[in-house]
């Protein structure tokens, strides 16, 4: 039960792109194609669980033990680094076409810092090993179901003729700042 409710407080009451806005870039300019969105919100998914495990087993079985708590900003960025070319080189293998709808968002995902944020929380939060990966996951599927919903309302934006002094991109933020406005109202609920 502890693990479920971990999963959705970081999913749904503290949702990493609607609640502190981290991964904004990717979440804005992927949000235009629903296919693209999921596509991208399940290989967040996939990084972020992965680093925060690897970062994990490194920050508390190396640095900290060897008083070099201080290099974890670079080391964990090195890990997603890592990770994310493991990542890539198979989506350009496997899924050719997914790898050309991501473009340069998907080695991008390097510099996203949503995911380094996650690794971050996990430590400053002092998760055990079990609800780091619970909360990640929640993060990951948070960012999902955030850049999903995104492409969807986008996608009946494009219908619409929003104020011209706001584009595109502007009335995407105004609707980002609504939909973090909606989530904002779970608070209390799960914390």
């Amino acid at each position: 039960m502890k693990f479920i409710l971990i999963i959705l407080s970081s999913a749904i009451v503290n949702n990493i792109s609607l609640r502190y806005f981290l991964g904004t870039c990717p979440f804005i300019a992927l949000s235009k194609s629903l296919r693209a969105a999921f596509g991208m919100g399940a290989a967040v998914t996939f990084v972020i669980v992965a680093t925060a495990a690897v970062n994990y087993v490194i920050y508390y079985l190396i640095l900290l033990p060897s008083g070099l708590e201080f290099l974890s900003f670079l080391v964990f960025i090195l890990s997603i680094a890592a990770i994310v070319q493991m990542l890539e080189i198979f989506i350009e293998r496997f899924l050719p076409a997914l790898y050309m709808a991501f473009g340069i968002y998907l080695p991008l995902i390097t510099v996203n810092c949503a995911i380094l944020g996650v690794s971050l929380f996990m430590v400053l939060r002092e998760y055990r090993f079990l609800d780091a990966l619970a909360f990640s996951f929640g993060s990951g599927l948070g960012w999902l179901l955030a850049v999903s919903s995104m492409a969807g309302l986008r996608k009946y934006l494009a219908l619409s003729r929003p104020a011209r002094l706001l584009g595109e991109a502007g009335i995407t933020l105004v609707i980002t700042g609504f939909m973090a406005l909606a989530f904002l109202g779970f608070t209390g609920m799960l914390e």
